[in-house]
């Protein structure tokens, strides 16, 4: 019986709900994609200099999103060799798959998924402490960005990227509209001036300001009035939560794989030389791990970043090398297992040469075991990764991270709860969904194990 919703329906249904909710962004960034493949042949400077990591980031997330819908509405109808490669999306959807899509999503296509930039903030007097759900009035400065921005890309890069600072964007608690825009900021009245808003001047409630002439007032073909809702909240400067958590996803799965890849080639290099060398060096190489298993890594690994300082890249770097031992054990027991077995022996009596039965009678033997024992690994650096930003020692406070966002909530559990709540929420799901992605490829890769 062919099954009604797979994991492939899945992802086409999850990213058409975002492509609907952020249309514009999608067409904007197609706009400035197409402005800055203009500029490269008109301007090459100043494309390099507009260039930046942020610009890539929206570009990339957006095609993704296209190019993945396109290649999976195709394999979904007729018969072709891409439908045959993708095979395992037809698999009924689970718990964990579904979660799994969730996290790829939000690490791939953050920009879309998060409208706002993690670290913006702006009139923490009305953003700050806001509970789940809250919405505070959002006065955009039209007249301003158009005045500033008169070239078409960097126009449409204004309304794409998102900066941590926009001067062209004011919060208030309410706006009164007429002849005169008034905005209201926790009990005390600003007019908007024309030249800039941070020239607003407040006055008294209840009270007429005098002195103004209304001829220099921003009237409403200046301002765009809206609303703005935090839906996780904010926090202690008024940042959104909810974008905080999408860009911290990509930290800690970003630190995850990175670190996870160190240990593979460390661990799979030393476990194979180890192993198939014998004497000497597999016992010296055995008698390390043994030190370093025996002796607390997270001590070791916190000393050395309090002295050679925090940064994503050291962070990686050191839980990569500090997780070799678990799959050097296994790769090295492995090897030592397969060298007594009859087919290798036969193997090497036939003259096959060491790098071939290393790609072919080794590898297939082992790669089950080492692929379960990356994806525990890889939960545990997420782990690592969050307790030592909420000792301070992580990725350091420009970026968002889980761990530093909790650490950033405990003294605000009983004013704002949802500050420490949805970080520990999401850590806490994260860890285990990966745990139990772990089983179920040990249970594929184990027939034997099935129930």
């Amino acid at each position: 019986m062919k099954k009604i919703f797979n994991i492939k329906h899945t992802i086409i249904l999850l990213l058409f709900i975002i492509l609907a909710v952020r249309f514009s962004l999608v067409v904007n960034t197609l706009w400035l994609l197409f402005y800055f493949i203009i500029l490269l042949f008109t301007d090459p400077a100043l494309a390099r200099g507009q260039f930046s990591f942020d610009l890539l980031d929206c570009f990339f997330s957006v095609l993704s999103a296209l190019t993945v819908i396109v290649v999976l509405i195709i394999s979904e109808f007729g018969s072709n060799p891409l439908k045959k490669k993708l095979t395992y999306l037809e698999n009924r959807i689970s718990f964990t798959s579904f979660a799994v899509i969730i996290l790829l999503i939000c690490y791939i296509l953050a920009p879309m998924v998060a409208d706002t930039n993690p670290e913006f903030q702006k009139n923490i007097n009305v953003t700050r402490l806001l509970p789940p759900f809250s919405e505070v009035t959002e006065i955009i400065s039209t007249r301003n960005s158009e005045k500033i921005n008169n070239d078409q890309f960097l126009i449409m890069k204004g309304k794409v990227v998102k900066n941590s600072f926009n001067n062209n964007i004011l919060f208030a608690d309410s706006v009164k509209n007429g002849t005169q825009i008034i905005y209201y900021q926790k009990g005390s009245a600003h007019i908007l001036q024309t030249e800039e808003t941070a020239d607003s001047r407040p006055y008294d409630l209840g009270q007429t300001p005098r002195g103004l002439d209304n001829k220099d007032l921003l009237r409403g073909g200046g301002v765009k009035i809206t609303s703005k809702m935090f839906l996780l909240g904010t926090d202690e400067f008024g940042r959104d939560i909810f974008s905080r958590l999408i860009y911290g996803a990509r930290v800690s799965l970003t630190v995850g794989l990175l670190s996870v890849l160190i240990t593979f080639i460390l661990g799979s290099l030393l476990g194979f030389f180890a192993g198939y060398s014998g004497g000497f060096v597999d016992s010296f190489l055995n008698r390390l791990s043994d030190m370093f298993l025996s002796f607390p890594v997270i001590f070791l690994i916190i000393l050395i970043l309090a002295l050679f300082g925090n940064s994503i890249l050291s962070v990686i770097i050191i839980l990569g090398f500090s997780g070799w031992m678990s799959l050097f054990k296994i790769v090295r027991s492995e090897i030592i297992r397969l060298k007594r077995r009859d087919y290798f022996l036969t193997a090497k009596l036939m003259g096959t040469g060491n790098l071939r039965l290393i790609f072919l009678e080794m590898l297939p033997v082992i790669a089950a075991p080492v692929m379960v024992n990356l994806v525990f690994q890889f939960g545990n650096v997420i782990l690592a990764e969050a307790a030592l930003s909420y000792l301070g020692l992580g990725t350091g406070g420009s970026i968002p991270s889980w761990g530093s966002m909790i650490e950033a909530g405990q003294g605000y559990i009983y004013r704002a709860w949802w500050m420490i709540v949805f970080p520990g929420l999401t850590l806490f799901l994260s860890l285990f969904i990966i745990n139990n992605l772990g089983n179920r490829i040990k249970i594929v890769l184990n027939p034997w194990q099935r129930k």
